[in-house]
């Protein structure tokens, strides 16, 4: 069973990974205000619908990478742990690449990143079930200025691997 789990998260990584990637990239454009235009184009329906498919995603993949104390992993600061992200920040500081596990620093970003993917498809949600409310106007806002801190940290995740690759294939 726990193999099976562990092929399920890394699938669903990947397709969170995909899914992320095709909405960031094509989000310039997306012309929805209010409610979905009445011209919109297969892009702003695919949008809503593959966005919506996140929100879902998302959640599944929150709830495979926190089970059974994992979140310990991904949230260490929620544990009062926090020497190891602090270790692995002064040690970038002298050019030392963080280790990948033992909640440190990639660890934090790894969890901020799993928040950020679930706040960016539950504000998208919020803004769809409201649209052509006048609420429907704040959680496009609120969903923005979350999607962009998401782009942001899938670039620091990205960066993050590949120092790891990096030094992997240095030794």
């Amino acid at each position: 069973m726990a193999t099976f789990l562990e092929r399920l998260a890394a699938r669903q990584h990947l397709a969170a990974a995909l899914l992320s990637t095709w909405l960031i990239l094509t989000s310039p454009w997306i012309s929805m205000l209010r409610r979905i235009p009445r011209n919109a184009s297969v892009l702003e329906y695919s949008h809503v619908v593959l966005g919506l498919l996140a929100l879902l995603l998302a959640t599944t993949y929150t709830l495979s990478c926190t089970r059974r104390g994992r979140w310990r992993l991904y949230f260490p600061w929620a544990a009062g742990e926090f020497a190891a992200t602090w270790k692995d920040a002064r040690g970038l500081l002298h050019g030392w690449i963080p280790a990948a596990e033992g909640g440190g620093l990639f660890a934090l970003i790894e969890g901020l990143l799993l928040v950020l993917f679930l706040l960016t498809a539950a504000t998208g949600a919020a803004w769809f079930w409201t649209q052509d409310s006048s609420d429907a106007v704040l959680w496009r806002g609120c969903h923005v200025l979350v999607a962009r801190g998401l782009a942001g940290l899938i670039v620091l995740h990205v960066v993050s691997v590949s120092l790891h690759l990096l030094d992997f294939v240095r030794d």
